[in-house]
């Protein structure tokens, strides 16, 4: 069988998918338009453009050159913002540093990834005082530093400040056009064993993911809406997986854009309220904390809306953002994703629904969005019952996901294997295409044969008013296999002051109801102070299998 080509004569221009594509239509149609750092510094997207040129400028002026990486560590800033457009139109390789990584670790990335020049900011210079004449592949250091930082005595030798070195370059650059597979970004994955792996996307990738993200989350007419009059603000650290590529979107589409610096609930709550945002993405965490905090009484948050990622939002959770208007939902995808593959959007009848049932749905892990190929499969990548009941390890295919790990082989083909990458997520699909999430294939509880969410049973005990925080993981049990170990984290007086009786009560009540299974009342409550946690915010399940069994 032969394909018929698409005749392409000489004089046509080839056309490549790069970053700086994204950045074009918002120079031209809303150049006025407010980039907010901290509620300090203001910058108009004309500015913007400006500052991205005088960064490649200066990033050449230091060396750099395409096929180079240059890495950051800073806050959410509009300098990392430059750092996203300008470092990879360059042809170099943008390396986000995830700057909750140990020491050792962020040495490990560093090397790993080859970072030729390193941008960091002044607060996390005390990191690599820790590990200071062991950095073999940096060549030059960039400070950044906000005008009320106090810059500690450090040991590193800086090619230049980051707005002096701006200031000094022209603002004016020619971005040369080139292969749209060239790799733009590099970072590492926050795993909880093992060395953190290397995760790269092409400006293609970036792009398509911009495009397919953004079309989803146009669609609606009401709820989960992204669109041209909204604020955003991120509330997901850059270096982790680009902040979800959504600056990328919130750029392309012209948008006022706030970045907070530091994550200080209060200041996140400030921000939301003087800057009018609209729009934000964070971990279930985040906004537990900015619920909890004792000024979200102060600041109206009926018109902000917030994409929930990193683990399963609790119903609890969701009724209580719910209950202040915030139009919450769900997202899923994960570093190896670029990351977005699904958004848990209502259909239009389902806006008449009842909170409670309108949570069920936000809670749930989404439809996939435009071009993700999502399938639910057993052992022998078969697909299982799409019922909403049989469960099934997600694999998927899609044009945004990383071709494989840095420098490991062996690992990648095991992403790849059969020819879709595996997420390691156990999930259902039901009627109407939505899938949930019900546990990590090494999270799940095998309770004589069969099956228990963890993540199911952390949202029943959730549910209970004195549960502040909850994790479950699996304890070796001589009868059972395994049986549930629930971690709680109650909260203070007057809803403190629970027994772990109670909590099993709660937890057999919801069973005897058919809400959960009934294995699940072989559940062990302990309390604890605090839930560990990883970098990103997630709950750290490996390490609390080894500090607590």
């Amino acid at each position: 069988m032969t394909y018929k080509k698409i005749e392409r004569t000489e004089s046509a221009h080839d056309y490549q998918l790069l970053i700086k594509q994204i950045l074009k239509t918002p120079l031209v149609h809303a150049p006025e338009q407010e980039i907010v750092y901290r509620g300090k510094q203001r910058f108009t997207y004309r500015e913007l453009g400006e500052r991205i040129n005088r960064l490649a400028n200066a990033l050449t002026a230091l060396g750099v050159t395409p096929g180079d990486t240059v890495a950051v560590m800073d806050y959410d800033s509009h300098r990392y913002l430059e750092c996203f457009f300008a470092v990879p139109m360059l042809g170099a390789v943008l390396h986000t540093i995830n700057v909750r990584f140990s020491p050792e670790q962020i040495l490990y990335t560093i090397d790993h990834a080859e970072d030729d020049v390193l941008l960091i900011n002044a607060d996390f210079l005390p990191i690599l005082d820790h590990v200071k004449g062991r950095i073999d592949t940096v060549k030059k250091f960039v400070l950044l530093q906000d005008e009320d930082a106090h810059l500690p005595r450090t040991h590193i030798e800086f090619a230049g400040e980051y707005e002096a070195l701006l200031a000094a370059a022209e603002d004016r650059f020619d971005f040369p056009d080139f292969d749209e597979n060239t790799r733009a970004t590099t970072f590492y994955t926050t795993g909880t064993t093992g060395l953190p792996k290397g995760v790269a996307f092409s400006h293609r990738q970036l792009v398509l993911h911009t495009f397919g993200v953004l079309a989803s989350l146009a669609t609606p007419a009401v709820q989960g809406r992204f669109h041209r009059e909204d604020v955003y603000m991120p509330i997901t650290p850059m270096f982790h997986v680009h902040a979800w590529g959504m600056p990328y979107i919130a750029t392309m589409m012209g948008v006022k854009q706030v970045y907070p610096g530091r994550y200080v609930p209060e200041h996140l709550l400030e921000l939301i309220g003087s800057e009018k945002v609209t729009f934000s993405h964070c971990v279930p965490t985040i906004l537990h904390m900015l619920l909890k905090s004792p000024k979200v009484d102060e600041i109206d948050l009926s018109n902000w809306k917030v994409m929930i990622g990193g683990s399963a939002m609790p119903k609890s959770l969701c009724l209580s953002a719910m209950k202040r208007g915030v139009d919450v939902f769900s997202a899923y995808g994960m570093s190896e994703t670029c990351p977005i593959l699904t958004l848990a959007h209502l259909q239009p009848g389902q806006l008449a629904l009842s909170a409670g049932e309108q949570a069920e749905i936000r809670c749930k892990t989404g439809i996939p969005i435009p071009l993700v190929e999502l399938r639910t499969v057993n052992d022998g990548m078969t697909d299982v019952a799409r019922d909403g009941n049989a469960v099934g390890e997600v694999v998927v295919r899609t044009p945004w996901l990383t071709q494989g790990y840095l420098k490991d082989t062996k690992t990648s083909e095991k992403l790849w294997a059969g020819g879709y990458l595996h997420t390691s997520d156990v999930a259902w699909i039901d009627e109407q295409g939505y899938v949930k999430i019900t546990d990590r294939t090494k999270d799940v509880i095998k309770i004589g044969g069969e099956w228990i969410s963890s993540l199911e049973l952390e949202d029943v005990i959730s549910a209970h008013p004195a549960v502040g925080e909850v994790a479950v993981i699996g304890m070796p049990d001589d009868k059972w296999g395994e049986r549930p170990l629930a971690l709680v984290v109650p909260k203070p007086s007057p809803h403190g002051n629970v027994t772990a009786k109670e909590i099993v009560h709660h937890i057999v009540d919801y069973s005897d109801r058919g809400m959960i299974g009934k294995q699940v009342v072989l559940v062990k409550v302990r309390f604890v102070d605090a839930i560990d946690k990883t970098s990103v915010g997630k709950v750290n399940k490996v390490g609390l299998r080894e500090k607590y069994l």
